[in-house]
């Protein structure tokens, strides 16, 4: 008699889907059931409060409808906040990480090998470089480091597109050998900040460049990376 009963069990058909009947009535029985799940709503289509009107414009539809798109686009715009931030973040650790390195530098050729060798990959760039405009009259000590590029005087100014600015960004454009020497191949887009340590250390640039195009735009942020600028200056006052 068991094996009739669990032959009998699992023969038995498959509940069939509550009729609209019955889902109505549990929805009289349960009037807070939307309240407890209120994402149903945006899945619902509301009724018309005139159905047979014509030409007339059901404005209540026409108004929840707007409201969803508007739901979907506050959504949207909350999850690109949501990732500028963490992008933000993951940049601005990135930044206090190269402070660190360049900080620990004991020399003049330990900054300058710290800023080529240590930056790009903190930094997720490929090449980063440091010039100066050189002085026709006189050697500079700065310039006398193996990997600082000389610029002619002037550069700078020409570089940043004016005296009172600070930094440059170039979205689509060939490296310069001037600024990157052999590695100016590899850029494609590309970051100069200038650098104004003062005392005998001349104008000079900080210079990064990627190999993607766009990897510095138009309307970036520059806070961090003329941050960055600031420490290097500090660190070239404590050796020139």
């Amino acid at each position: 008699m068991a094996h009739k009963r669990d032959d009998a069990a699992s023969a038995a058909p498959p509940a069939a889907a509550p009729t609209e009947a019955q889902v109505a009535a549990y929805l009289r029985r349960h009037g807070d059931f939307l309240l407890r799940h209120p994402d149903l709503v945006m899945a619902l289509s509301p009724p018309s409060r005139w159905a047979e009107a014509g030409s007339v414009v059901d404005m209540q539809a026409f108004m929840i409808e707007r409201l969803k798109e508007e739901v979907n686009r506050i959504k949207g715009a909350a999850e690109d906040l949501i990732l500028t931030s963490r992008s933000n973040m993951n940049t601005q650790n990135r930044t206090h990480q190269a402070v660190l390195v360049l900080m620990e530098a004991d020399s003049l050729a330990e900054l300058a090998q710290a800023v080529a060798d240590d930056l790009p990959p903190i930094l997720d760039v490929d090449i980063a470089t440091l010039c100066f405009e050189r002085d026709d009259l006189q050697p500079l000590p700065v310039l006398q480091v193996p990997g600082v590029f000389a610029l002619p005087t002037g550069s700078v100014d020409l570089l940043m597109g004016g005296p009172e600015r600070h930094c440059a960004l170039h979205e689509e454009m060939p490296g310069d050998p001037a600024l990157f020497g052999g590695g100016a191949g590899l850029v494609a887009s590309s970051a100069l900040v200038r650098l104004s340590p003062g005392g005998i250390c001349p104008e000079g640039v900080l210079a990064l460049g990627s190999r993607h195009g766009c990897t510095f735009h138009a309307g970036q942020g520059t806070e961090l990376i003329s941050f960055l600028a600031r420490v290097i200056e500090l660190c070239l006052r404590r050796f020139v």
